[in-house]
């Protein structure tokens, strides 16, 4: 499964997974991080995964799983048990209410308290948990999981192998509202929907607005964080990572691979280039159209150019010492002349 050598004991049996530092007997563990090496030699893990490359300096009594890469041979053995779990939860919960017309797949789990409208279809291997809500003409696909407390607005679509983290909102209105003369505003219908593509992942507590007219689109792959604010007719490119806390404005384009630190935040209508990375705490003012760039700073500019910036700024109360010193000593010079 992980395409490792085993050293030691091959028939050694775990029931856990343990952190490397206290893990204990019966439990399996791995070693990625150099700097946790010292307990290598201390961890009363059973098994022990680490990469082929490490030199050991002294002899270990775990058995060893050597790997080229430790820490995603672990990830892949969580996935798999965390597969193995999941397949344990088949059948519908009562009380909840699904409505006539809606289309289960197979091997499907419905918690108690779900409430599923008219029109949907659920694909294969869904999980839905306690109190989620789904609104009309949604369309589920295989291998989906929403977790306790989502609520997925009416016609919105997701893609195979998505899951969706608590009390998340998928489809909910835009920010759309219209300034009068009379200082008060209008609310513009928002039509659209929410599309969200294979293979995405996305936090607690996130909230994706459906578009205006059209969809808000987040592609294959992407992950987002916790708390998390997706405008109306937003498109977040394939394999596009956002951390905790960021906002993203309305009609803001982002490219492939970007990847977006906590606490940061774009204007609307702006398209950012595939790769840019965004540091925690930016601001985006403006389109980046440079790929691969590195962005830092409010508002946010290339990362090296704003250090130096920084650093300028952190000198201003010296420099002004000197300029008033100059100033005087040109006054004192001129009444000499």
């Amino acid at each position: 499964m992980i395409q490792g050598q085993v050293e030691g004991d091959a028939s050694v049996l775990v029931h856990n997974f343990g952190k490397i530092e206290d893990a204990k007997q019966g439990e399996i563990s791995f070693l990625a991080n150099p700097k946790y090496e010292e307990f290598l030699y201390t961890t009363k893990a059973s098994i022990i995964i680490i990469n082929d490359s490490l030199v050991l300096k002294n002899k270990l009594a775990a058995t060893l799983i050597k790997v080229t890469d430790a820490y995603a041979a672990f990830a892949t053995l969580l996935t798999k048990y965390q597969e193995l779990k999941s397949k344990e939860l088949q059948g519908i919960q009562q009380p909840s209410f699904i409505a006539p017309d809606v289309q289960l797949g197979k091997n499907h789990f419905i918690a108690a308290f779900s409430y599923i409208s008219s029109n949907v279809a659920l694909g294969d291997d869904v999980k839905i948990f306690p109190n989620v809500v789904i609104g009309e003409n949604v369309k589920l696909g295989n291998n989906v999981i929403l977790n306790s407390g989502v609520i997925i607005y009416s016609d919105c679509v997701i893609g195979n192998n998505v899951t969706i983290h608590s009390n998340a909102v998928i489809g909910a209105d835009g920010f759309g509202f219209a300034p009068k003369a009379d200082g008060s505003f209008q609310k513009i219908p928002q039509l659209g929907n929410v599309i969200i593509e294979d293979d995405v992942e996305i936090g607690s507590n996130t909230t994706i607005d459906r578009a205006t007219i059209g969809s808000t689109i987040i592609r294959k792959g992407v992950k987002l964080d916790n708390l998390i604010q997706v405008g109306h007719n937003v498109e977040i490119g394939e394999n596009t990572v956002i951390a905790a806390q960021s906002g993203i404005s309305g009609s803001t384009k982002l490219g492939k691979n970007v990847m977006m630190g906590g606490q940061a935040g774009t204007a609307g209508h702006i398209i950012i280039a595939d790769g840019v990375k965004i540091a925690a705490r930016s601001g985006l003012t403006k389109s980046i159209k440079q790929a691969n760039l590195i962005v830092t700073g409010y508002p946010a500019g290339e990362q090296n150019a704003t250090l130096r910036s920084q650093i300028q700024v952190k000198n201003l109360p010296q420099m002004e010492k000197r300029l008033k010193d100059l100033e005087i000593l040109v006054q004192q010079l001129s009444q000499k002349g």
